[in-house]
């Protein structure tokens, strides 16, 4: 298996590959994981569950900071009652997540190719030769592009990216001052403008909206300083830069996340503006929800079907995620129209209905995959209680570090027969005492089993019975004569 590259959206897809026993490659163009620019600046409540699922969240809650950083308008969507134990965002550089992530990687057998890039490939029946930049090539049964928003993954496959053109952009820095600059954020008919004072105290990181679309050249401390004045009437001083780049609002999303052994994740499937932080977290997940996939059909468990249930689940939630930001960014411009409307929809979203349905979408703590009608619980993610087993108390999420799928049987005993899977599926006796309750939905009855995907999610729900259950075994984990 091949993945074009190393950035948090390849590295978790390394992961859950390596974990599920698939020979693995990242080719990445960087020399290291070393990032001079902090870049994104925080992950939202599911996937720190997602990295919890894995055993591996107080990695990142050990360098991180929990806050309530989901808005929409100017509210604040505070998720501190959700039924969850992350109830919040974590504010944490990807400079950091990906230093954490690379020392996760190298406990598992996952080879990476630094300073390397993918210069073309050629699909057959059986496999992808990859290209390599410097020699190769590398040969797998499947690619990956994990390489952002001008992904040469995507172009070459012949993927279409359909979406929106930009209409405004935004310099973003990392510099020092010789003025001390206005604390908070201010919003002008433009779009936003802020400073951040970074750890080291004397770096700041600089955001601001430019008077017009900024070209698509590389944006130099002149720009920076104009953008500023423009702004402020001054530009603070603005001296030694660590790093300046420039992000704009276009927005689009890949038609297709597979082309026959070619397949997309993160920025290759899907950009955005910034608006709301969703773009790391959707690249994570989008990897959470492929590996065990790409896994199976490799090994042969399951037939090469069952790799189009990720366009099917992750290109609706990127959608929804897409139309969020753009919502997000127009009301980031404060002329005097836009304001009115700002006001309006902020004090609809301090209202506590409003409030739970923002904050469910934003965390993707409500996110839902279409497998049929049932119980609530059927496509949603899976509560981390916790259990009583004959071998003591456990959490939900601890049963899943190993990126295997679970039959939890919570009816004290209901005498499935898990023989054909028993290799692949993994089957818990436990009992749980208190109520079941979901993001958004509320208290939901309790089931006596239910059947959980390795990315956390409820395949099958039980209720007394074995209906149903060896046809979700079959659908996501294979036949029996597969065995």
């Amino acid at each position: 298996m091949v993945i074009a590259g190393g950035g948090p959206t390849g590295m978790m897809l390394a992961a859950e590959l390596a974990l599920a026993k698939v020979d693995v490659a990242v080719v990445e163009r960087r020399p290291d994981h070393t990032l001079a620019d902090s870049r994104a600046g925080g992950i939202h409540s599911r996937t720190i569950e997602v990295l919890d699922q894995r055993g591996v969240a107080d990695r990142f809650l050990a360098e991180g900071r929990a806050t309530q950083a989901a808005t929409f308008g100017t509210t604040v969507i505070d998720i501190s009652d959700f039924p969850t134990r992350h109830p919040y965002s974590l504010a944490i550089f990807q400079n950091q997540i990906e230093r954490i992530m690379a020392a996760w990687i190298a406990e598992l057998p996952v080879r990476i190719y630094y300073g390397r890039e993918v210069t073309g490939f050629a699909q057959d029946e059986s496999g992808v030769d990859v290209h390599l930049s410097g020699g190769g090539p590398l040969r797998g049964r499947y690619l990956v592009g994990c390489d952002g928003g001008r992904s040469l993954i995507r172009k070459a496959a012949g993927i279409e990216f359909p979406g929106w053109d930009p209409t405004r952009s935004n310099l973003i820095a990392e510099v020092e001052l010789t003025e001390e600059p206005p604390p908070g954020v201010r919003h002008d008919a433009a779009g936003v403008h802020g400073f951040h004072r970074m750890p080291d105290g004397t770096t700041f990181r600089v955001v601001t909206t430019e008077q017009q679309l900024g070209s698509g050249g590389e944006p130099t401390l002149r720009d920076l300083s104009e953008a500023l004045i423009a702004v402020y009437g001054m530009d603070f001083g603005v001296h030694n830069p660590t790093w300046i780049s420039r992000f704009t609002d276009m927005t689009r999303q890949a038609a297709a996340y597979r082309v026959r052994r070619v397949l997309l994740a993160g920025d290759a499937a899907h950009v955005h503006y910034p608006a709301g932080g969703q773009g790391l977290s959707l690249g994570v997940q989008d990897s959470v929800n492929l590996g065990w996939k790409l896994a199976q059909v490799v090994d042969g468990t399951c037939q090469e079907s069952l790799l189009d249930t990720y366009h099917a689940e992750r290109h609706p939630v990127a959608a929804r995620a897409l139309r969020y930001t753009m919502a997000q960014t127009a009301l980031q411009r404060h002329d005097e129209r836009i304001k009115a409307v700002v006001e309006v929809v902020s004090e609809v979203a301090s209202m506590d209905e409003p409030r739970k349905r923002l904050a469910g979408l934003i965390s993707g703590l409500d996110i839902r995959y279409d497998l049929g009608e049932g119980h609530p619980l059927l496509g949603r993610r899976m509560p981390d209680l916790d259990l009583v087993t004959g071998d003591g108390p456990v959490r939900v999420f601890a049963l899943l570090h190993d990126a295997r799928p679970l039959l939890l049987d919570l009816g004290h005993g209901g005498d499935f027969d898990l023989s054909p899977w028993a290799e692949r599926v993994q089957m818990v006796e436990a009992r749980h005492e208190g109520e079941w309750e979901l993001p958004v939905l509320g208290v939901v009855s309790a089931p006596t089993a239910v059947l959980i995907r390795p990315d956390g999610y409820v395949a099958w729900v039980g209720d007394g019975t074995h209906d149903g259950l060896p046809d979700s075994l079959t659908t996501w984990f294979g036949s029996p004569a597969a065995a």
